[in-house]
């Protein structure tokens, strides 16, 4: 289970045995049943190794009817303020509110936070687990996915594993630059990201995907145009970008509620949503590199030529520059590269033997 997932909870709350099969594959094997359904879960854990809860009127219970949380039902806003630590009796605390919304959610992170009570939130959707997840940026303890539709674990789990996989960092190799050189014009792209980027951090961005380039966002302060720390000048329409799940995209599938990923100098990663995607024609320069340990594979990217378009590049501290503009590249300055297999069908890395050039 990965640590992101180890810190939030899921129960499942089903009658199905599809769903519950895809939740013990998943890692998931505490399951809320109805006080009529005692014999669906002796029947469940003959067969899989699971721990079966009971949700009554006073709370969840377990098989020995000991309670194991409160049970809270919030449909107005009266019953929402009413809602405070102090009184649950028990350390976890299910919130079930029977008008779904947004700001009780929020509000509900806002009261538990800081106290010792772990708080679920009963969900009918994979979506609806989402906003519980995240409400406030730190999210609720746990769901409660009730659900008879085993779709939905699959959504909720691949929802965890792009969580987890921001958490991990990438290895980023030095590249030195070997070739730059202004082609003439092409479609390139802009990427407006609904979140705001800080120095060091950018997309990966290549023309091959066995090889992207880091490229800064417009964080940086400029003498010719005002900083846009949501922007990255990423490249052309070909070019592929980084995407969650180990794979990629192109610059020009890209559009308003996709993810990608955001990455900064040491390989820290994060996801972000596209907001906007601009595509314009301009002049286009081209971008050679390689590493020192692998004189005979190129890397390269294009990118427009000017001043607000910059490479990621190392540092060794606070007061070292983060990125170079492509207007100043010479031939020997080193910059990140992302290293990866080239092969790719739909953006899936695969084993196919192929040659790019």
């Amino acid at each position: 289970m990965s640590p992101i997932e180890a810190s939030k909870g899921v129960w499942i709350w089903s009658e199905c045995q599809q769903v519950m099969t895809a939740a013990v594959e998943r890692g998931w094997s505490t399951f809320i049943f109805s006080p009529h359904n005692t014999e669906l879960a002796h029947e469940w854990s003959s067969i899989a190794l699971i721990h079966p809860l009971f949700i009554k009127e006073n709370g969840v219970l377990d098989g020995e009817d000991r309670l194991i949380a409160s049970v809270v039902e919030v449909s107005n806003p009266q019953q929402l303020e009413q809602l405070q630590p102090a009184r649950a009796s028990a350390d976890i605390v299910v919130v079930d509110l029977q008008d779904w919304q947004i700001i009780p959610a929020e509000n509900i992170v806002a009261a538990f936070q800081g106290s010792q009570k772990t708080v679920f939130a009963i969900s009918k959707t994979p979506i609806e687990a989402q906003i519980f997840l995240e409400a406030l940026e730190h999210g609720l303890g746990g769901v409660i996915l009730k659900v008879e539709d085993p779709e939905a674990v699959f959504q909720l789990k691949d929802y965890f594993d792009r969580r987890n996989e921001a958490s991990n960092l990438l290895n980023l190799t030095k590249a030195t630059i070997t070739q730059i050189h202004v082609v003439g014009m092409g479609d390139r792209v802009c990427v407006d990201l609904c979140s705001l980027m800080r120095p060091g951090e950018g997309l990966l961005v290549g023309s091959y995907a066995r090889g992207l380039f880091l490229i800064h966002s417009e964080c940086l302060e400029s003498n010719y145009i005002a900083s846009r720390p949501f922007r990255v000048n990423a490249g052309p329409v070909h070019a592929y970008v980084a995407v969650p799940g180990g794979k990629t995209s192109y610059l020009s599938e890209l559009q308003a509620g996709n993810e990608v990923i955001v990455v900064d100098q040491e390989g820290r990663q994060r996801t972000a949503i596209v907001g906007r995607v601009k595509i314009e024609t301009r002049q286009l320069i081209l971008v050679q590199a390689k590493r020192d340990s692998d004189e005979q594979t190129p890397y390269s990217v294009l990118l427009q030529n000017a001043e607000t378009v910059a490479l990621v590049c190392p540092g060794q501290g606070n007061n070292e520059k983060k990125a170079i503009p492509v207007t100043s590249l010479k031939v020997g300055d080193e910059v990140f590269l992302r290293l990866q297999g080239e092969a790719r069908h739909t953006g899936i890395e695969i084993q196919e033997f192929i040659v790019e050039k």
